[in-house]
């Protein structure tokens, strides 16, 4: 995969994990305070915590191609 489209899927999903945890912690505010329907909130629980596993697993594989890269840069 190219390393700009990797980098890019990282950022997005980034930003929707990060968005998931805020929506994340409304939800089990919910559960703590014992709503009588809890399954939209444990939805919602479970959903943030796939896109943190998809953002995890997307930054690892766009560091390990940064790291594969051969170095053209010189030090000063």
């Amino acid at each position: 995969m190219d390393l700009r489209k990797s980098a890019a899927i990282s950022v997005a999903l980034g930003v929707l994990s990060a968005i998931g945890l805020l929506v994340s912690a409304l939800a089990l505010t919910d559960i703590a305070h014992g709503e009588p329907d809890l399954t939209l909130e444990w939805w919602i629980v479970r959903v943030a915590y796939l896109l943190v596993v998809l953002f995890q697993v997307a930054a690892l594989v766009t560091l390990r191609g940064i790291l594969k890269q051969p170095h053209t840069g010189t030090s000063t």
